[in-house]
């Protein structure tokens, strides 16, 4: 994949598909700014290069129909204040009203285009979509790494019509990732959390390949048992022997788990954490998941967490940068470290080593 550090962006009109689906509240306002965070050294970057930035995101599931509460004009806020400057949004991604902006933007610019799973092509993958996305943009940049396993047109097909670029953030995920794969320091732990295991499954039969001790939370588990889930390697998957109990049910690891984990984990070389051990929402559930990413820390281990209420409750503690990487993904983070083959970065030439 090329980096748009290699491109010759000045005076470019440089279409930029970032991910800023990010959490919202009943009144749209932004929970979590990570994602929009992470597209901001590619934003600056092209700002400084004097490129008309053009900036291309979904949020929420619209089923090609405008939905009012999934406008972007809360990101285009955010954006501004992040970047000290005024960003512009158009009110649709296509269309002669959105030309006209465009028309009118000078060097450094940046314009939000609206949501475009507003339009049914996005998700279709359709051609004639990304053509009327092609026709806005002289080049191409997927930001987005944890939307790149879907098969959308701003995804696949639009990169396949102009000169496209790798944003900074993405090849950056890419690289914090492949030592998972790819000869990792032993040992390595590997910690599951979260919810619907059945969408990991894939990613726990690759995974279970590579690292030594899969600590799983009591959610997990249970589903492993009542699903009948099985994956290769189920012996290295070690089970809570206690919880932390709420209204009859298992909402944390309990404190003998916690002291068996934390045992496994402080002589770990590799850490990958998908997911919280508990109900973190509420602070009586959450020690388990606050001990764990204690002696993660500690261990001094290349690690790495995923997953948007883990991302949130580690940045809510202040340790999200004390990890060696917090990925922006979910089911992209799952997908890659299965192994599966992503349609956003084929489409910049990532499995065909270009």
């Amino acid at each position: 994949m090329k980096s748009i550090a290699q491109a010759e962006v000045l005076n470019k009109r440089v279409l930029v598909r970032c991910d800023f689906n990010v959490p919202v509240d009943e009144n749209g306002n932004i929970l979590d700014d990570l994602r929009i965070v992470s597209a901001l050294r590619t934003i600056s970057f092209l700002i400084g290069k004097g490129a008309k930035v053009i900036l291309l995101s979904h949020l929420g599931e619209p089923k090609g129909r405008v939905v009012e509460q999934l406008r972007l004009d809360n990101v285009r806020s955010l954006l501004s204040e992040h970047l000290g400057i005024s960003v512009t949004k158009t009110e649709d991604c296509i269309g002669a009203a959105s030309e006209r902006i465009m028309a009118a933007m000078k060097n450094g610019d940046v314009l939000l285009l609206e949501n475009v799973r507003f339009h049914a092509g996005e998700e279709a993958n359709s051609p004639e979509f990304a053509k009327e996305l092609a026709h806005l943009g002289d080049f191409y940049v997927n930001e987005a790494f944890s939307t790149s396993h879907r098969a959308h047109a701003s995804l696949v097909r639009l990169p396949r019509l102009l000169p496209s670029f790798a944003g900074f953030d993405l090849l950056k995920e890419v690289q914090a990732l492949e030592p998972l794969l790819k000869n990792p320091a032993k040992p390595m732990v590997v910690v599951v959390g979260g919810t619907k295991v059945e969408t990991k499954a894939d990613f726990l039969d690759t995974i279970s390949n590579i690292a030594d001790n899969i600590l799983v939370s009591n959610l997990i588990a249970n589903e492993i048992a009542s699903k009948s889930i099985r994956f290769a390697n189920m012996a290295k998957l070690s089970l809570p022997v206690d919880s932390n109990p709420g209204n009859g049910l298992e909402l944390d690891i309990g404190p003998a788990t916690i002291e068996m984990f934390c045992e496994v984990l402080k002589n770990a070389k590799t850490v990958f954490w998908s997911g919280p051990v508990g109900k973190i929402e509420e602070a009586a559930y959450e020690h388990g998941s606050l001990a764990l990413a204690q002696v993660i820390i500690e261990s001094k281990a290349y690690s790495v967490a995923g997953g948007g209420d883990l991302n949130a409750f580690l940045q809510k503690k202040g340790l999200q940068d004390k990890f060696s990487h917090v990925s922006t993904g979910g089911g992209a983070l799952l997908a890659f470290l299965a192994g599966d083959r992503l349609p956003g970065l084929a489409a910049l030439g990532y499995y065909d080593g270009n």
